[in-house]
């Protein structure tokens, strides 16, 4: 796929909020000293009335957010997703999520391919916490188009929403004609009759690779892009399931409560099936190259394609 173009989300995040400051002038977005990292400095140099950097103090920044969505301004916090929902956790809990506060919050550099900074930075827990938060919709999109949509939907959606977006760039999957974003609903990117492969975030582009090297081995593989976490699509994973009978997961997050999980508790409710969770299998990552990272805990194309071979034999 190396012909293919690539964008990181975080800039995607970025340009949304830039485009959207115009149409909602109640939009105000907030950095803690990141805003370069984090790509709100493209949002700050067209309205920097509008940016407010809250210094390294995340949890602060959450009660700021809070308190300016009271008065009815449209917030959207911004950090590293380890600071925004690891170290400010107990206020988003609190502060955003048990008043059910329309606050908005993007955390970026997620997952392994934030690479040589290492696992300290390395967040592959935050899909699992700001999912155990009632009332919180949780997305993660696949590419540049995905994330822009995620964040046009979250600025219309009344209440708090968590967006993951990532610093490695990844493959345009979503160039289709037909391409329609809503909260809560997945979107079948490949049609197929043997297993179904339900992944999220960078991972969908390696399944849809990954799927074609499954092809020449003649196993059919249906691919399913899960941007909403929660709410989940339920009835798509179910009804691919059912006519599959086995399905595999890719997150580039633990296995322990995000994608996997989700997918999980929502088949044995609807059809219990047997389910392979590619993913972080309870560990920590480590400092290195992204691509290397991706590669070592099995995420890329060749890692899932290997991981769904062994289930379905």
């Amino acid at each position: 796929m190396s012909d293919v173009k690539k964008i990181a989300t975080r800039d995607s995040y970025g340009n949304a909020l830039c485009e959207l400051g115009e149409v909602y002038p109640d939009l105000v977005v907030l950095d803690a000293d990141l805003a370069e990292a984090t790509r709100t400095s493209v949002f700050k140099k067209k309205y920097p009335e509008r940016h407010i950097d809250c210094g390294i103090a995340e949890s602060n920044m959450m009660g700021i957010a809070a308190g300016l969505a009271t008065t009815g301004k449209i917030p959207f916090v911004s950090s590293f997703a380890m600071f925004a929902t690891g170290r400010a956790f107990e206020q988003v809990r609190n502060s955003i999520g048990y008043p059910h506060l329309n606050v908005k919050i993007g955390g970026t550099h997620a997952g392994v391919t934030v690479g040589e900074d290492g696992a300290s930075h390395q967040c592959n827990e935050d899909l699992a916490l700001m999912r155990s938060i009632p009332g919180m919709v949780v997305m993660c999109p696949a590419d540049d188009i995905e994330a822009k949509a995620a964040v046009r939907a979250a600025i219309e959606h009344e209440g708090p929403v968590y967006i993951r977006f990532g610093r490695a760039a990844c493959p345009i999957v979503n160039d289709n004609p037909d391409f329609h974003f809503e909260i809560g609903k997945g979107t079948v990117l490949r049609e197929g009759k043997d297993v179904t492969v339900v992944a999220t975030g960078i991972c969908v582009g390696a399944a849809l690779e990954a799927a074609e090297m499954l092809a020449a081995d003649g196993i059919d593989a249906e691919v399913i892009n899960i941007c909403t976490i929660k709410p989940l699509d339920k009835e798509l994973i179910a009804a691919s399931a059912r006519k599959t009978g086995r399905v595999v997961t890719a997150e580039e997050h633990s296995v322990i409560g995000g994608l996997g999980s989700a997918v999980c508790d929502a088949l044995s409710e609807l059809c219990p099936t047997p389910v392979k969770k590619i993913g972080m299998q309870d560990v920590f990552g480590e400092s290195g190259p992204a691509d290397e990272l991706v590669k070592k805990y099995g995420l890329d194309a060749k890692g899932i394609y290997t991981s769904v071979k062994d289930f379905v034999k």
